[in-house]
């Protein structure tokens, strides 16, 4: 197995805490199955360097993972990983997780870009990104209220600390997706086909059983000719909206 990165210095009063959801993440990229994928997509002499994008970062935990075990997923250090996350501390946070996991590695390292704080992949130029990786808020609850986002997304003046206010609000951010826990995921859907690269480009979007992983699959294969998704991972079998899966979007060659 493929050491998980330390995220012993992350503050989980305010940053999403690497969970079943993480690790699932963790071992779907690993599997032998996907690796094989990768590995193919991304070999040979004069293929360019991979650009990784993981959109809501959290603690770092899998684009560390993914920086620090390039080799083994990819066939190649050469790789190149971006985070975005919308809560200013999991960026700062998961910068030091993927800094710390790429320097255990002596030989072969892979290139950690930055972590930028915005929302989703607005901040992206169109049509770069490799591969792209995204844990979504899933839980079906009530969407955070955003309109003092700015002010509770830093430490407030004479202050030291966040408040409990502050920390219950980031995390929110982190779980709530709304009616069926799909409201962000569906934002960040329309966003992928103007992210991913036109030939290489491939995405890894964790759903759970109460978002429809079926209907939305249908829905990506009706995106236009080409488009495919399919169920690479799972956390086995779980009643209700616990159940977790991984699914590959990816577009083939026509």
């Amino acid at each position: 197995m493929l050491p998980t990165p330390s995220t012993s210095h992350v503050c989980f009063d305010r940053v999403y805490e690497p969970a079943e959801d993480s690790y699932l993440l963790l071992d779907t990229l690993a599997s032998p199955s996907e690796t094989a994928f990768l590995r193919d997509r991304f070999s040979g002499p004069v293929s360019p360097p991979p650009l990784v994008l993981e959109v809501g970062v959290g603690s770092g935990v899998v684009l560390a993972f993914v920086a620090a075990n390039a080799n083994s997923i990819f066939g190649r250090h050469d790789v190149l990983t971006l985070g975005t996350d919308i809560n200013s501390f999991a960026c700062k946070a998961a910068a030091q997780t993927v800094r710390n996991g790429i320097e255990e590695r002596e030989i072969g390292r892979s290139v950690f870009l930055d972590v930028v704080n915005g929302d989703l992949a607005t901040a992206v130029r169109p049509n770069t990104i490799d591969v792209f990786i995204f844990n979504p808020p899933y839980v079906p609850a009530q969407l955070p209220d955003i309109s003092r986002h700015d002010e509770h997304n830093t430490i407030q003046d004479g202050k030291n600390v966040t408040s409990f206010e502050q920390d219950s609000y980031l995390l929110e951010l982190s779980y709530a997706g709304g009616e069926d826990g799909m409201v962000v995921t569906n934002r960040m859907l329309e966003q992928i086909p103007e992210v991913l690269s036109e030939k290489r480009g491939v995405a890894y979007v964790l759903l759970c059983a109460q978002n429809k992983p079926e209907v939305v699959k249908q829905r990506i294969r009706e995106w236009s000719a080409g488009w495919q998704a399919e169920t690479v991972g799972s956390s086995g079998k779980k009643a209700g909206w616990e159940k977790l899966v991984i699914v590959r979007i990816w577009k083939s060659a026509d």
